[in-house]
Order: structure tokens, then C-alpha cells, then sequence
């Protein structure tokens, strides 16, 4: 799957999942609580981390090869590493439920200087899910990777979440000594207390979208709104954008995905996401391209020009504004930077363009 498929039943989970912190559950590890140990098997970057210090913050990243948002979130967690690895924050990623670990130090070595923080491999002897996967992942109700885990200079875990939704200002306050792990810690269990109905108001969401009832879909996500923190809602107005969509109300979805791009500037999975969705959709035949190019850009940027699906995407956008050459070119470097299954779609996409013809959407 493309970091950019996203459609509006994905959008259901994906907000449902940001508004209870990805937990199921029964889930027994919580913000507040101590941190595990760490457990992992080989270390294959950087000096091991035998246990956690007191005087040092931890982002320990649960990670592997085949997963496709981790590998877009790894440049910007580089970045957290090189900001922060000299104020006291270690940075570690922990590859776990990986289907062949022979794959993954060429994986690093390919990532070159996108991936140089501390990297260990899961412990499988003895088990088969890996001792760091069951003893945090599993314990904390993650079913999905990328996670990450912030351990505060105490020992105590301070955020869960999806590492690029991390806030430097919690690693700051974390750092600096005065994050309130307190309310970190009920805010969470408030949350966890809303799961349940939040679960059962996705699935009304889901249910309202297939059947294009609209204006329940909407009540649900009101509701959905009162529950949820406010720096969480930004996963909902991503619902309301598919069902503004559903709709046919793009003037409206349009509106509000440049509402979201400004607000979540560094949001690279985002940024595509409206980009893509915006030329694409099915029934919009005179898409607004100023907006969706700059939220490409914007997208691209945030990627550093170097993510070949945002390439991809302000591709698109570019051919179908007529600018058949830089579109070419775009596509040119969005293939070089790809492999496998990607590599062979991008490049049918870029013989299209050379043929000017607007491929269909995959």
C-alpha cells in the first residue's frame, strides 16, 4: 500500500486509532507507568543500551523493513535524534515483528545518514513475537507500527504515540524536567475511558459513508469531536475532509484540506494525502490544482524532496496543470528513489508522462 491510499473507511481507523492513543482493550502499559526493560536481541547501529539511565530521555521507535510509514518516518525521526542527542535524549529503533532481519542492516546501510540513530534487533529466542514486541508493543495494545514510546529521565513512560506526532515541546519539557507526568498520565486514562464508544462511533461512521447518509455521518462525527482532546481532532477533520468528498462538496474539501495543510505543516503522510486526494477523486473533474500544488509542495518539503510517492503525487499535480517537463522530471527522480513494486508503478506512470497521458489513478 502507498503511503497516499487513504479512503474515507481508512479514515475511520485512522482517527479512531489517534483518539485512543492505538490502544485495545485490556491493555496493561500506560503513560505513567515504568518503562520496561529493554530486552532486544543484536544491536546493529550504534553503541547498546544495557538499561535506562536516569540522567537521559528515551525514544525507543518500534519499527521494521517492510513497513511503509516507518520508512517514512525515519528521516524525521533522525532529525529528533540530531536535535536532541546532545541534550540528553537517546534515540532507539526497535525493529520488531520483522519477516527477514537479514534484510535489515542493508536496509540502514541504504538509509545512510536519514537513519544514524541507535538501532537493535527484537530477542526471539524463547519467542516467536520477540520479547520487546510483547513486553511494550503488546503490553501497551499497539497493533500497528510505527510506535513509539518517550521515557522520561525517571524511568517513567511519558507519551505513546505515532513518532511524528511527537512534539518537540513534550521532548523539551521532558528534558528540561517539568513535563507533567501527572496529567500526561489521566488524560491518557481518559481516553482509554472514551475507547470503547469512540470504537462504536467509528464503526456508525463507517457504516453512515457506505450507505451515503451524510448527515449522520456527520452527527457521528460530532459527537466523535466532544470526546476527543483538541490536539487530536486533526485525524477527524481528515474524516470530515472524505466525507466532504463523499459528498461532492470540493469546494468545501477543499477549503478544508488547506485549512488542515496549514496547521500540520510538517505532517509529511498528511500533506501527500490531501494533495492526492484532491486530484483524484472520483467525480471532481476540475479539481482546484493552485491548492492541491501547494499542498504538494508543501508535502515535498517537509520530505526534503526526497519521498518518491510525494514525488509522485506533485507530479501529478504538475502534469495536469500542463507542465509536462518538470512533471517528467519529478517522476524521473521519484523512480530512482523507489524499488520493488513501487519502482515498476512509478515508472508506468512516468512513461505516460512522456507520452503525455494522464495515467489513472492507482
Amino acid at each position: 500500500m502507498k503511503i497516499r491510499e487513504f479512503t474515507w473507511a481508512a479514515a475511520a481507523v485512522f482517527f479512531t486509532a489517534a483518539a485512543v492513543t492505538g490502544n485495545v482493550w485490556g491493555a496493561t502499559l500506560k503513560i505513567g507507568d515504568p518503562a520496561p526493560k529493554l530486552q532486544g536481541g543484536k544491536w546493529v547501529q550504534g553503541d547498546p543500551v544495557k538499561s535506562l539511565e536516569k540522567d537521559k530521555a528515551y525514544i525507543v521507535e518500534f519499527w521494521a523493513t517492510w513497513c511503509g510509514p516507518c520508512r517514512v518516518s525515519i528521516p524525521h525521526l533522525n532529525d529528533v535524534h540530531n536535535k536532541f542527542k546532545d541534550k540528553g535524549l537517546v534515540v532507539i529503533g526497535q525493529d520488531c515483528w520483522e519477516k527477514d532481519e537479514s534484510l535489515v542492516e542493508p536496509f540502514i546501510k541504504k538509509m545512510g545518514d536519514k537513519m544514524t540513530y541507535r538501532v537493535a534487533l527484537d530477542d526471539k529466542q524463547g519467542n516467536e513475537k520477540g520479547i520487546m514486541a510483547e513486553t511494550w508493543m503488546e503490553a501497551a495494545g499497539r497493533n500497528g507500527i510505527p510506535s513509539a514510546f518517550l521515557v522520561d529521565k525517571t524511568g517513567h513512560i511519558a507519551w505513546i504515540g505515532h513518532p511524528m506526532e511527537l512534539e518537540e515541546t513534550v521532548i523539551e519539557k521532558v528534558l528540561a524536567g517539568n513535563f507533567d507526568l501527572k496529567k500526561a498520565a489521566a488524560e491518557y486514562a481518559d481516553r482509554e475511558k472514551n475507547q470503547k464508544r469512540m470504537m462504536e462511533l467509528s464503526r456508525e461512521f463507517s457504516s453512515n459513508m457506505a450507505q451515503k447518509n451524510w448527515e449522520k455521518a456527520e452527527a457521528t462525527l460530532s459527537e466523535m469531536e466532544k470526546m476527543m482532546p483538541e490536539k487530536s481532532r486533526t485525524s477527524l477533520e481528515m474524516a470530515r475532509f472524505n466525507l466532504l468528498l463523499g459528498k461532492e462538496d470540493f469546494a468545501g474539501a477543499t477549503a478544508l484540506a488547506l485549512r488542515v495543510s496549514d496547521t500540520n505543516k510538517e505532517n509529511v503522510m498528511l500533506q501527500n494525502q490531501l494533495a492526492w486526494e484532491l486530484i483524484t477523486h472520483v467525480g471532481n473533474k476540475t479539481p482546484d490544482l493552485a491548492a492541491a500544488q501547494k499542498i504538494a509542495d508543501r508535502a515535498n518539503d517537509a520530505a526534503k524532496g526526497e519521498n518518491p510517492a510525494i514525488l509522485d503525487t506533485y507530479a501529478r499535480v504538475l502534469f495536469m496543470q500542463g507542465k509536462k517537463d518538470k512533471a517528467v522530471e519529478l517522476q524521473q527522480k521519484a523512480v530512482s528513489l523507489s524499488e520493488d513494486d513501487m519502482k515498476e508503478s512509478l515508472q508506468k506512470t512516468l512513461d505516460s508522462y512522456k507520452e503525455g497521458k494522464l495515467p489513472p489513478a492507482e
